[in-house]
């Protein structure tokens, strides 16, 4: 199987394709820019909800805010410290600290999995980029919360908690991003239990959420009295069967960092082989933006999702790294190329988000071709990415 992947991807690599060369990156730094001086001109003209914090989409033509409770609250932020990260300009410092401080009480949060988007996007960043000790330890607190999800029986972290009636311990493939966080805790602490914890969620999920050709589930539910797994569901996709877009985009990703952190052989083959499913499915599209699935029976006339070709772009300039592909790099470049031609919001225009075309949850009818802010976040990480890429 492997061998014929390999076979494929080097076949698609000949075909001519409708993707785009990589953009210029100062060029497209710069509309992000312009787009974020737009998003806080919206921000400062909403008044009336003070609690919420985070810019998250458009829904009804305005712009949401979210609390900082909402999975996404750390994107913006996230979106911020990369734009000080490339252009040093102490305006996007103050600005990324103002909204990154918003999110500070979330380190105690124990009621979701979420806390390595909501405090490793902004904190992390903070941190990489200032030293700031104070954000050190809120990473370390956020490591300590999301460390009591996790089930030693189960050998998971639990990602949700609402649907008790329907599910008992469930595991979405999101969560592989959450352990970059816990990776981070062992760095600055030395305890080691974090790091365990990462590897034996990362260990069951490769074991239990994937298909034989390497496509994933959404939600694996477990039993929490003794691990075994109870149904394997597609919650946010087409159907339990189908490759939700977004999903396969946060495997990839999550693997790669599980790579980076323990240079473990099996979680590079592990990416290396979603990377396949991905860039070799039939119903991926000429310009490398996928469906929001995989699988829709709509195809083509169905959403694209934006922020899933987005957070592949990221993942596959790391990936290429460590493999030393060229063709990971090229694809890569393509989906930047196309995001950037005809996926960008209209200067100033989306509230000041950058990207638009992304699907949220269709199946709940909820952010479809909207901007949404983590397609932003990743897309920006992939530009700063692509300046290393060889």
């Amino acid at each position: 199987m492997r061998y014929f992947l390999g076979l494929l991807f080097l076949f698609v690599q000949s075909l001519p394709s409708m993707a785009q060369k990589k953009p210029n990156v100062g060029e497209e730094i710069k509309f992000a820019q312009t787009q974020a001086d737009q998003m806080l001109l919206e921000i400062k003209g909403i008044t009336d909800s003070p609690e919420k914090v985070s810019p998250r989409t458009i829904e009804n033509g305005k712009l949401k805010m979210v609390v900082s409770r909402d999975w996404t609250s750390g994107f913006f932020p996230g979106v911020l410290w990369y734009l000080y990260d490339y252009t040093k300009d102490p305006k996007w410092l103050e600005e990324a600290k103002t909204f990154t401080a918003k999110l500070e009480k979330e380190q105690y949060n124990t009621g979701t999995h979420d806390l390595g988007f909501m405090i490793y996007c902004s904190f992390g960043n903070g941190y990489r980029l200032t030293k700031d000790e104070a954000y050190r330890d809120v990473i370390i607190q956020a490591a300590k919360s999301l460390s009591t999800r996790f089930n030693p029986k189960a050998g998971v972290i639990r990602s949700w908690d609402h649907n008790r009636d329907k599910w008992h311990y469930p595991v979405i493939i999101d969560n592989m991003m959450n352990l970059e966080l816990l990776f981070e805790a062992t760095r600055f602490t030395g305890d080691s239990s974090f790091y365990k914890i990462a590897v034996t969620h990362a260990d069951n999920t490769l074991k239990n959420h994937f298909r034989s050709d390497y496509s994933s589930f959404h939600v694996v539910d477990y039993s929490p009295e003794d691990g075994s797994v109870r149904s394997r569901v597609t919650h946010q996709g087409y159907s339990d069967e189908s490759a939700w877009a977004r999903g396969q985009a946060w495997g990839l990703y999550g693997y790669i960092i599980c790579y980076r952190e323990t240079k473990d052989p099996r979680y590079l083959e592990q990416a290396k082989n979603i990377a396949g499913f991905i860039l070799n499915h039939p119903n991926l599209p000429k310009d490398l933006i996928p469906y929001w699935d995989f699988n829709d029976p709509g195809i083509p006339n169905t959403s694209r999702d934006a922020s899933a070709a987005a957070i592949t772009a990221s993942a596959l300039y790391e990936l290429a790294g460590y493999t030393k592909s060229k063709a990971y790099v090229k694809k890569a470049d393509a989906i930047l190329g196309s995001l950037s031609k005809n996926y960008k919001s209209p200067l100033r225009g989306n509230a000041g988000f950058i990207l638009q075309h992304s699907t949220g949850h269709r199946p709940a009818n909820s952010e479809i071709d909207v901007p949404i802010n983590y397609a932003d976040y990743y897309y920006v990480e992939a530009l700063l990415r692509s300046k290393k890429a060889k």
